[in-house]
């Protein structure tokens, strides 16, 4: 079924859409949560528990031209967070006392200078990755935005492993030039 299709569903609250998003993207949605989990029932988890933050999330928005895209990032932002709290119980005291010191430091996210911080961030990143060519973007993308590991990545794009990592540390290093040219500090 067309991506289209399937945000009508929503949009039409039918819960078909929820399986025809399974159906179509279930396998690469849960491979990308188990990139960053690596638990196959947390990825499954994830995988379900994007379908309902889309659910409550697609009215008003409307995907149709990127759904893929828009339940990836769901799945991945679910994925971090359960990667976070599975660990964070394996802190030790002082580190988690230290977290909460540091946290009265540093702005809320919610912080008006940081939301316009966030937003440049983000600008200056989507001009670096259209000014790459095809293959650099590709490989970069597969790697930091879906957590492929290097010989994934590699057997994806029909290149060796350290051909690989060498396209990578380059387009890093451009990335990092590309901020410097642009004024940003990380």
């Amino acid at each position: 079924m067309e991506d289209e299709m399937i945000v009508d569903l929503y949009l039409q609250r039918d819960e078909k859409a929820i399986a025809e998003s399974s159906v179509k993207y279930g396998g690469r949605l849960q491979r990308i949560s188990f990139n960053i989990v690596r638990n196959i029932s947390d990825a499954e988890e994830c995988e379900n528990d994007t379908y309902m933050s889309a659910w409550n999330s697609i009215p008003p928005r409307s995907p149709k031209k990127y759904l893929f895209s828009y339940l990836a990032k769901i799945t991945r932002n679910l994925s971090i967070n359960l990667y976070n709290k599975n660990h964070a119980k394996k802190r030790y005291a002082n580190v988690v006392e230290l977290t909460k010191e540091i946290e009265e430091c540093i702005p809320s996210p919610r912080d008006e200078e940081c939301r316009i911080k966030e937003t440049k961030l983000a600008e200056s990143i989507s001009r670096f990755l259209k000014a790459l060519g095809k293959e650099e973007r590709d490989v970069f993308v597969t790697r930091y935005w879906y957590s492929e590991p290097i010989k994934a990545v590699a057997n994806q794009f029909g290149i060796s492993e350290s051909k690989t990592k060498s396209m990578l540390m380059r387009t890093r290093n451009k990335l990092k030039k590309h901020f410097q040219s642009e004024g940003l500090e990380l």
